[in-house]
């Protein structure tokens, strides 16, 4: 009898194979006291741990192929630095000599204090680095608890073509499971921002997370289908079953070496219109990524990873070379630079406040932050407009709310360029700047916002979640978080007329952007400038390029005037039946 188990598809891709199930849940942590003579040895033990666990990543690491996108080494980099970093190394060392427990309890006590900052960030993104703190650390307990056989196991039996079903995986995991040439990955917990999410889209491989239970109802060596796009697993299906899915799979296949073809092609659509296809990017290596997709330039460029993982924040020069680096690479192609993009959770100099807000997504962050602390903005303002010498620079403010909010950044701009003038130091006198839309305010004013501004960028992941109340991180009340929500595509549909009235551009750069299911809506609602990560853009591009606008407006204009989202969603199935 056939069985369909549903997630949320995360990585595109019909795939058919063997079940490999790899369920390991949580290892139980052992608490106890230490006799005095015995500590000084159970340091030693934790530290002879952090370094089997540095070598097990970098033995993952070498074993990458070379020409693979840079973002999968980086997550294992990311784990490599976290575990050098002194809240991993240092401060287990202090709880095993101050209370006198085992090693494995002084970093359990450790990462739920971890745990807790990272639940308190305002920024989504962020929030889900939380799931590299438990698995850097979970690696090193591992090899405290001698439980190291699962990824050894990984590492010894070949995989290829099997559908991997699993509580969670870790990046090495991951990067093992790739280079088995798994068919197909899907996991139990997870959602679309989570590691696992990202990895799978940037290796290609079909993925379903947040699939509840899947390893109680599938079977070791049970013939199974992912359907990465639907967010589906299925078992038991019979012969014909079957042969509809290969079909599909071969469809797709075929469909993914077209895409390829579509790099150096012109983003227009069928009836002329110039549509621009910008990439998001984190670090300056993932400009390879841009290229790799013919990226029209940068229209999201997060600045946030200079101020993790250190004690004090970047200086001005630190930051003028990153910067500089990746606008010379574009050679003239514009490059949109969002300002720091961090709450309240992390003060100026890194450290962690004794007491968070009582709600940090709605306290002290982005812009706020950055208005409150204007030492920690104005080296980052004055690198930006250093790197504009080199290039065509945007510089983006996070989370603006109101007009005085504007006009206190510009007056920095200004004391950042007199800044600059007294030092003789070459920037773009005109650098255009724009205010992120991602709360509802925002969109609501965007009119007024417009007037002041030289563009707008809609961030959809946030203003969804704060449009509908609901955080898309936290699995019980994901469900609703809806783009298609009428008043998410309402508040859309006015910041884009608002930036039209005025003669600025308008660049969506949420996770929306990046859905080819949402690609015809978001034309028909008039936008022009998409913003997303690089995986995505071919797919976007290939939708673009056979899209006549006429007929979308009209169909935007039908979806805009429901008030029931199944009937929104009935009407953009039928927008896109012809794919």
């Amino acid at each position: 009898m056939p069985v369909a188990l549903h997630g949320t598809g995360v990585s595109r891709g019909i795939a058919l194979g063997p079940a490999r199930l790899l369920q390991r849940g949580r290892p139980d942590i052992p608490q106890y006291v230490l006799p005095p003579h015995l500590i000084n040895e159970e340091v030693d033990r934790f530290i002879s741990a952090l370094e089997a666990a540095r070598a097990q990543l970098q033995a993952i690491r070498q074993q990458i192929p070379a020409g693979t996108p840079t973002d999968i080494a980086a997550f294992i980099d990311t784990h490599l630095l976290m575990l050098e970093d002194a809240t991993l190394t240092t401060v287990p060392i202090e709880l095993i000599l101050r209370e006198g427990c085992n090693a494995e309890w002084a970093l359990h006590m450790q990462q739920e204090a971890l745990t807790r900052v990272f639940d308190q960030m305002d920024d989504a993104y962020l929030r889900t680095r939380r799931d590299d703190v438990e698995h850097a650390i979970l690696r090193v307990q591992r090899i405290l608890l001698d439980q190291t056989q699962r990824e050894a196991a990984i590492a010894a039996e070949p995989e290829g073509g099997r559908i991997i079903v699993s509580d969670d995986l870790s990046p090495g995991e991951l990067v093992l499971l790739h280079q088995h040439n798994v068919a197909a990955i899907v996991t139990e917990h997870g959602g679309p921002m989570s590691h696992v999410a990202i990895l799978a889209r940037s290796l290609g491989i079909p993925a379903v997370v947040g699939a509840r239970h899947a390893g109680q109802y599938i079977r070791d060596n049970e013939p199974l289908v992912v359907d990465g796009r639907q967010g589906v697993l299925l078992a038991g299906l019979d012969a014909a079953g079957t042969a509809f899915y290969r079909a599909r799979q071969q469809q797709e296949k075929r469909a993914r070496a077209e895409l390829h073809r579509l790099k150096d092609t012109p983003a227009i659509t069928r009836d002329g219109t110039a549509i621009t296809l910008f990439a998001n990017i984190e670090l300056p290596e993932d400009m390879q990524a841009a290229r790799r997709v013919g990226a029209a330039g940068i229209g999201l460029y997060r600045t946030e990873f200079l101020y993790m993982n250190r004690s004090t924040p970047p200086d001005e020069e630190e930051q003028y070379h990153a910067y500089s680096k990746v606008v010379k690479a574009l050679k003239g192609l514009p490059v949109t630079i969002r300002t720091l993009d961090l709450g309240a959770d992390k003060t100026a100099d890194g450290t962690t406040p004794e007491r968070g807000a009582t709600n940090p997504a709605l306290g002290l962050r982005a812009v706020r932050l950055c208005l409150r602390e204007p030492e920690l903005f104005r080296p980052q303002l004055r690198a930006i407009l250093r790197a504009s010498q080199h290039g065509t620079v945007r510089l983006l403010i996070p989370m603006i709310s109101t007009v005085q909010e504007i006009r206190q950044v510009q007056e920095l701009i200004h004391e950042a360029k007199d800044d600059l003038r007294r030092r003789r130091q070459p920037f773009a006198e005109n650098i255009a700047v724009g205010g992120m839309i991602e709360v509802p305010a925002a969109a609501i004013c965007a009119a007024d916002f417009a007037r002041r501004l030289d563009f707008l960028s809609i961030g959809t992941n946030d203003l969804i979640q704060y449009t509908l109340a609901a955080d898309r991180l936290d699995e019980t009340i994901n469900h609703l978080y809806q783009p298609l929500h009428p008043a998410v595509l309402r508040l859309i549909h006015t910041t884009l007329r608002a930036g039209a009235a005025a003669g600025i551009p308008v660049t969506m750069c949420g996770e929306m952007a990046g859905d080819p299911l949402l690609t015809r809506l978001l034309l028909g609602l008039g936008l022009t400038e998409f913003s997303m990560p690089p995986p995505a853009l071919l797919e976007v591009k290939r939708i673009v390029t056979g899209s006549a606008l006429e007929p979308l407006h009209r169909a935007a204009d039908s979806i805009l005037r429901q008030d029931d989202m199944e009937q929104s969603a009935l009407l953009l199935a039928e927008l896109n039946s012809d794919d």
